[in-house]
């Protein structure tokens, strides 16, 4: 790993205050680097029973063992980055305090709307689910107090960071569990850029199953490349709600009915808005329990620009129209947004465009009920064999579902009920924009629009509706025959 770039005001203040050391000046390896931080914060993460000041002025008044503070100046929103946005989510705040920046993570019971018409009881942090979006730079000092309002112990492992390893989170391993009502300390500092993720380790099926989970965004210090105009975070998880239940089950291993974007389904999820000429950065994280996610995204080629482990280098990054984020990992795209329009973006792997209602039904495609329903209604007035003809009737028709549950999919779209729902959201591109907010939907420039074809466009193509449907063969040979 590259070293962190030299900080000149901080050179200064250690040359005044701090022993000489045979590292050069800002250029202190990674060994040594994590061998000060470990050696600053003793111990792991301090437990926190009454003697908080105690422990935070005996933590600071030991000098790291080389003689050098090993973090930067802090990175500033606005100023040394763009900060991330995050549809439908928020993001974590902080504090300075003596050139650290000091968060506080509240693990609790959260209730939590998945979509309209759902509200489900959650595990998450500061009252969100899924947790606010941490954002720091690359170079920073940073403290985190994580209090346990929990009625389980938990821990907090920081996804894909490069620190200390009394740091890492993982409880029993690394650190003892975070008790209800306790409160520890993380401290560390940035070695990376890139997207990371955080989430419970302790009984993390459980945990993390029922929301406990986050992104942890790494400006660099010195960016690469063009500063981007949009920068979307996006958190990819599934859950399993039965029809009626008021908790999400963590026992599910195979047959997940809720799949989401930042803790929503569609018709739940926000646009992701921009203006038209904008360069713009997509990162996604994928904390499900047991799926990967393509994601495609319509209308557009993008670059595959970084993993988990950072930035790709310009001459190995390569245009998709659809990008693998597997489980445990982050991928980031970018692209121009040179088209307007409202632009699909979701999941190829279509049962996670399935809301909960569309899962265990029989399968009656093709079934051709006769006099079934009259017979039927004898028993159930009012009702209709559905599904015969697929899963777009039972949208159209909004059947009723049973209380705190959401139908298997749609929305209503400016032309049309949307048959998806889901890991389902749109990208909303405009010439000109007025505020941040959702646009409403595009108005197609004429000639542009796919509509019903009339009498006399069909007469003058050649275009006979009733004749039998032709294709060309396969074999080369018998390509160009009449």
């Amino acid at each position: 790993m590259n070293p962190l770039p030299p900080d000149s005001s901080l050179r200064a203040q250690d040359a005044e205050n701090t022993t000489e050391t045979t590292a050069a000046p800002g250029a202190m390896t990674r060994r040594g680097m994590l061998a000060t931080a470990g050696a600053t914060l003793a111990g792991g993460a301090l437990l926190l029973r009454g003697g908080v000041a105690q422990a935070q002025a005996a933590s600071r008044a030991s000098p790291p063992s080389t003689g050098r503070r090993d973090w930067l100046s802090p990175g500033m929103p606005n100023r040394d980055y763009r900060p991330v946005i995050v549809p439908n989510g928020s993001k974590l705040p902080w504090k300075l305090v003596d050139g650290v920046k000091v968060f506080h993570m509240v693990a609790e019971e959260v209730e939590h709307e998945l979509a309209p018409g759902l509200k489900v009881h959650c595990w998450g942090y500061n009252g969100q689910v899924h947790g606010p979006t941490i954002e720091v730079v690359e170079g920073d000092r940073v403290r985190f107090y994580v209090t346990n309002r929990l009625p389980a112990p938990t821990t907090v492992h920081w996804h894909g960071l490069l620190l200390p390893n009394g740091m890492d989170g993982v409880g029993g391993l690394n650190q003892k569990s975070i008790a209800p009502g306790e409160t520890f300390r993380y401290e560390f500092t940035i070695r990376q850029s890139g997207t990371g993720m955080y989430h419970s380790h302790h009984d993390e099926m459980t945990q993390m199953a029922l929301g406990m989970v986050g992104l942890f965004i790494m400006h660099p210090r010195r960016p690469v490349g063009p500063r981007v105009d949009r920068d979307f975070a996006l958190m990819l998880h599934e859950w399993r709600v039965d029809p009626g239940a008021r908790r999400p089950d963590p026992n599910e291993m195979t047959d997940f009915n809720l799949l989401t974007f930042n803790a929503k389904a569609f018709p739940g999820t926000e646009p992701l808005v921009v203006r038209r000429g904008e360069l713009v950065r997509i990162r996604l994280g994928n904390l499900s329990a047991m799926d990967h996610h393509p994601i495609h995204l319509h209308g557009y080629h993008f670059r595959i620009t970084e993993t988990d482990a950072g930035r790709i280098p310009e001459s190995a990054q390569w245009p998709e129209t659809t990008v693998l984020v597997p489980v445990g990992s982050t991928r980031t795209v970018e692209f121009v947004a040179d088209a307007p329009g409202d632009w699909a973006m979701h999941c190829h792997m279509t049962h996670h465009l399935m809301n909960q209602m569309g899962h265990d039904i029989p399968n009656l495609i093709g079934v051709k009920p006769g006099g079934l329903d009259a017979k039927v209604r004898t028993l159930l007035p009012g009702y209709m064999t559905m599904g015969q003809t697929g899963m777009g009737d039972m949208v159209e028709m909004g059947m009723p579902v049973p209380a705190n549950s959401i139908p298997m999919s749609g929305a209503r779209g400016k032309h049309d009920v949307i048959t998806m729902g889901g890991m389902f959201t749109v990208l909303k591109v405009r010439e000109r924009l007025d505020g941040d907010g959702d646009p409403g939907w595009y108005d197609n420039p004429p000639g542009t629009l796919a509509v019903a074809a009339n009498t006399e466009e069909l007469r003058q193509d050649g275009i006979d509706v009733n004749a039998p449907p032709k294709a060309l063969p396969a074999s080369p040979a018998g390509l160009g025959r009449g």
